[in-house]
């Protein structure tokens, strides 16, 4: 067990000073502080199975186990919490039914396992590479015109699913929807960094006011149980099929791992951590990888609770330990689970409508933040096309091959930004834009 040196006399944080990774607070201070993360992580962490499909509990489970391998292999001094991740949603749902519904059999969650298992091992190589050659190349691949882009495309293709939610409750999704705003805009600090949370749980208060919601499946779900396991179609072609798709997760990826490390750096003051970026890669990577073998979905460091950091100023691993296992004790209840599965596809569509919106507005706040010149044709076009390709919903299939809109649109930004800006060399009609890739994460999650 980690061993932290107590802050001060561990009651209070003194007014300009911060709780360090290797510090703590008393632990009934740390351990109420966890549940602070447990309660901000929650919001996102339980909308991606229930707009994946998958199963609520299992994505908790290795949410938690997730969140304990970071603290290992970051050797306890980068607090985080792995939650999942936004990104993967839009491929995982291109497997379903259609119409941006989520999987419905255990086939398709198999399929959808083997993408979150390759790119986790994908992300841990990244992390191994980042660790030797430092993440100045990563900068020069995504520059912000193109990181923005792929991070805002993503939102925007999964638009169609928002409305398919919505349309079959507008009631529901306008309370939720409203919510969710109010929440944002009346408060400041924690409770306005949770506002998707708290628009869910009025949008579902709602629902069972208005008698909406089918509770047939909490009645019949166990208190204490173990979570439900899937694993990989390794031996399904349409699954390898498949894999393309999951490619431009890992762009995301990496960028919200970069940005969390150097937005905790700062906050934490602390620019040691940013040393550990590679292992912070590399633990994400492992941990998905390793959701990816049980069921769970692929995780992500989480914006929210950098939030709640910022709120208290203690930024502890300590407390991490504690939401970790919280979140690994909520998984062994088929209840919790039941309680999430029951909620109204209107209420999904409220809160989807802001989420996927918000996922939009932080590719935007990258170009905000390294004024993109917008000027620049090259900047124009590679904006422009990766997002029509997103919102039209392209496709492409080559053989067995699937090649959905966000790979196609996270190709086509990559392509016409770089080999653009060779021939604006070349002709001498411009130069590139750089700058370093800024802190983004789950919901707004900059350090702000």
């Amino acid at each position: 067990m980690p061993i932290w040196t107590l802050h001060g006399d561990g009651r209070t944080v003194e007014p300009g000073a911060v709780v360090t990774p290797s510090e703590r607070l008393s632990w009934p201070a740390t351990i109420a502080i966890g549940a602070q993360h447990v309660v901000a992580m929650f919001g996102a962490t339980f909308l991606v199975p229930l707009l994946t499909g998958f199963p609520v509990s299992t994505t908790l489970l290795f949410s938690g186990l997730g969140t304990l391998l970071f603290l290992i292999l970051t050797k306890n001094k980068l607090p985080s919490y792995l939650g999942s991740s936004f990104a993967f949603i839009a491929p995982i749902v291109a497997l379903g039914p259609g119409g941006g519904k989520p999987l419905d059999s255990p086939e398709q969650i198999s399929q959808a396992l083997l993408g979150v298992f390759f790119v986790g091992i994908l992300l841990a190589g990244v992390g191994l590479l980042v660790q030797a050659t430092g993440t100045g190349w990563i900068e020069k691949l995504m520059p912000p015109v193109v990181s923005g882009a792929i991070v805002a495309l993503i939102g925007l293709n999964l638009a169609p699913a928002a409305w398919n939610n919505f349309k079959t409750d507008g009631l529901l999704g306008t309370i939720t929807l409203v919510a969710c705003i109010l929440f944002a805009v009346l408060f400041r600090g924690f409770l306005g960094r949770v506002s998707i949370f708290l628009g869910v749980v009025v949008g579902y208060v709602a629902a069972a006011i208005l008698g909406r919601i089918d509770w047939s499946g909490v009645e019949s779900a166990a208190w204490i149980g173990l979570p439900e396991f899937h694993f990989p179609a390794f031996g399904d072609p349409q699954a390898w099929g498949a894999l393309p798709m999951f490619l431009p997760v890992i762009l995301v990826l990496i960028a919200e791992n970069v940005g969390h490390v150097r937005g905790v750096a700062t906050m934490a003051q602390d620019p040691s951590l940013n040393k550990s970026t590679g292992r912070a890669l590399l633990a994400d990577g492992v941990a998905t990888t390793i959701a990816g073998l049980g069921g769970g979905s692929g995780t992500t460091t989480y914006g929210e609770n950098i939030g709640v950091m910022a709120a208290t100023r203690v930024y502890s691993t300590a407390a991490y330990w504690v939401a970790g296992t919280v979140a690994i004790l909520l998984a062994f209840s088929p209840k919790v689970g039941a309680v999430i599965f029951a909620m109204p596809a209107g209420v999904l569509g409220g809160v989807t409508t802001a989420l996927y919106g918000l996922i939009g507005v932080i590719g935007i706040k990258i170009w905000v933040d390294n004024q993109v010149d917008f000027s620049r044709p090259v900047n124009q076009y590679t904006v422009a096309v990766a997002f029509i390709i997103a919102i039209a919903g392209f496709e492409f299939t080559l053989g067995s091959l699937s090649f959905g809109a966000i790979v196609l649109g996270a190709v086509a930004a990559l392509l016409i930004y770089h080999v653009g800006n060779a021939i604006a060399r070349w002709r001498k009609t411009g130069a590139d834009d750089g700058g370093p890739i800024v802190p983004i994460g789950q919901l707004g999650g900059d350090p702000e």
